[in-house]
């Protein structure tokens, strides 16, 4: 580094043990936010606190968790992916496409591969879009937002044309099972999410290419400076983003029973949403899966104890955009940094 670049360098005046600090506090500033709507949904409602009900939050939150966690990695390495909405919906479809006969159903598929290869080809589906958004994004070095929106749109596309517009019910079993069984009382689902949130932590927390990632998202150059692979760690994330997506689509299929035509359909500003008020930055290199996590209960939350109110859904989407742009407004004024 030249002497005329480190002299436009600012002297950091910020004591990095009391960034640690505030950093964890931040982390953990939905906490409070969680014990409040708990009151008050055992004032709205009694049967909030019963077992049934959480346990249900609980699985409503498990699909769009595995997403909002695909788009934490993406965020905290300095990238997003607006597709991972579609990838919910199109991989499921296409796996089930080649999988199911190709005649003698309400759904006529390929025929191509047994039934029991359905989640592997649901993931490999996944994987694929998230290798070729990297492709596009690190080698072509096209904007890697228009690149995730046209594949948004794309995506859908061809899972509207290949489900036919119709949802699809008749589903291998083995496909089904992970989304709807129970494990010691509790939905498998809801066990799976939990222990991908807390290996993911610990990747971020404590293994090298983990902490990567936020080297990547806060300063690219610096980082590939001191021998991080910057495109291959960002290409590995991007593809893991997709398989999360997919598993996920998995896991609401199996909640549901059926792959509907527009499966996912604008689920990405929950995302977004979600991960906002969770503390990632939008700009890269911030962020913990803990408080993505904490974003996400807080959203179904507050879904959960205006049904119990009586409030008709129809508020669900204005509220969802109105948490956001609060969260993205106390972001600004705690950080002390413009969003760009």
């Amino acid at each position: 580094m030249s002497p005329t670049t480190e002299s436009a360098v600012p002297p950091l005046t910020v004591n990095p043990r009391r960034g640690r600090s505030l950093q964890r506090y931040r982390d953990l500033s939905l906490v409070p936010v969680l014990l409040v709507l708990g009151v008050i949904g055992f004032i709205v409602s009694p049967a909030f606190l019963t077992s049934d009900n959480l346990i249900g939050v609980a699985q409503q939150s498990t699909e769009l968790s595995l997403l909002v966690l695909a788009e934490a990695l993406i965020l905290i390495a300095g990238r997003m992916d607006l597709s991972l909405e579609s990838t919910i919906g199109v991989a499921p479809v296409i796996a089930v496409w080649v999988v199911l006969p190709s005649h003698g159903g309400r759904f006529n598929g390929l025929g191509l591969f047994p039934g029991w290869t359905a989640i592997p080809l649901c993931l490999l589906a996944g994987a694929l879009i998230g290798a070729v958004n990297g492709l596009l994004i690190l080698k072509l070095r096209l904007n890697g937002f228009i690149v995730t929106l046209g594949a948004l749109t794309m995506l859908r596309g061809l899972q509207v044309a290949l489900s036919q517009g119709q949802s699809i019910v008749e589903l291998p079993s083995s496909f089904t099972y992970l989304g709807s069984a129970a494990w010691f009382g509790v939905p498998a689902a809801v066990w799976i999410c939990a222990l991908l949130f807390a290996l993911g932590g610990c990747a971020l927390a404590w293994l090298r290419h983990g902490r990567a990632l936020y080297a990547i998202g806060g300063n690219p150059e610096a980082a590939r400076t001191a021998g991080i692979r910057v495109d291959r760690v960002t290409w590995v994330v991007l593809i893991l983003g997709g398989l999360l997506a997919a598993f996920a689509g998995i896991l609401y299929t199996g909640h549901y029973g059926s792959i509907s035509a527009d499966q996912g359909s604008g689920w990405i500003f929950q995302v977004f949403a979600a991960t906002v008020i969770g503390g990632v930055s939008l700009n890269g290199g911030r962020g913990t899966l803990f408080g993505a996590l904490t974003g996400v209960l807080t959203l179904q939350l507050v879904v959960n104890v205006m049904t119990l109110a009586g409030v008709p859904p129809l508020w669900n989407q204005f509220l969802n955009g109105l948490i956001i742009i609060v969260a993205l407004i106390i972001s600004r004024f705690t950080s002390g940094e413009t969003q760009e």
